[in-house]
């Protein structure tokens, strides 16, 4: 069977929900991650309390409160990598038994589609959860080196070499956080591309109320408005 004739057994909508999938997923990054100053979502506010924790860091001390908040972020990004490792082994696993997961594609949608479907709709998701993994790992790296360069800020706030290491700091701490973040919404959308297996219609409407979700907790939530709260006169 050639990909033509593999891609012949899917439906033009089937076609709309896998690119409406993958267009939402960059659309939603991208807005999240290139907020107006006027409207900032949650990620772009917490980069700028990044920078106000490298900035007390300096004249903190000992520092022993930074090392460890910065080793639970460690911790986390671990975590998530380490589970979305063992996700992608289940998923695998499941193409690698196809006749298991056309019996089960099968009774779910009580249609007759060979495995090669069921196969092609688990990619989706497969590749989702690679990029997650791909994210933390990456993450996890990037708090390494700004604990290495946390290490480096001199204890003397006079030192010339203070402020400067300090805002190099900040500056990793906010890539870690952005690629962990972009991790998160990969799981995310990874959970999302499953609906699939309901059929086209279905990943659709997943994918909106995914998209919806995501735009409350960065744009319209309680979290948000308590970060936007400037009676500490924090710069936000």
């Amino acid at each position: 069977m050639t990909w033509m004739d593999r891609l012949s057994l899917f439906t033009p909508l089937d076609l709309a929900a896998v690119v409406s999938i993958y267009l939402a997923w960059f659309l939603i990054g991208w807005r999240i991650e290139n907020s107006p100053k006027s409207a900032p979502s949650v990620s772009m506010l917490m980069a700028e309390y990044r920078r106000e924790w490298m900035r007390q860091m300096v004249t903190r001390n000992p520092r022993i409160f930074d090392a460890q908040t910065l080793s639970t972020l460690r911790q986390s990004t671990s975590f998530f990598a380490s589970a979305t490792l063992i996700a992608l082994g289940g998923a695998t696993a499941a193409i690698a038994n196809s006749e298991q997961l056309m019996g089960l594609g099968n009774q779910i949608t009580l249609e007759s589609h060979p495995a090669i479907v069921w196969e092609i709709k688990l990619l989706i998701t497969i590749t989702f959860l690679m990029n997650a993994f791909l994210k933390f790992v990456w993450s996890n790296r990037l708090f390494g080196y700004c604990a290495v360069i946390m290490a480096a800020v001199p204890n003397d706030i006079t030192d010339p070499n203070a402020e400067p290491r300090a805002a190099k700091a900040a500056k990793l701490n906010i890539s870690a956080a952005l690629s962990f973040n972009r991790g998160l919404r990969s799981i995310y959308f990874a959970l999302c591309s499953g609906a699939w297996f309901l059929g086209p219609e279905a990943l659709i409407a997943a994918t909106v109320i995914t998209c919806a979700v995501l735009w409350r907790r960065e744009f319209d939530s309680k979290s948000r408005a308590a970060l936007m709260d400037d009676t500490d006169r924090t710069p936000v």
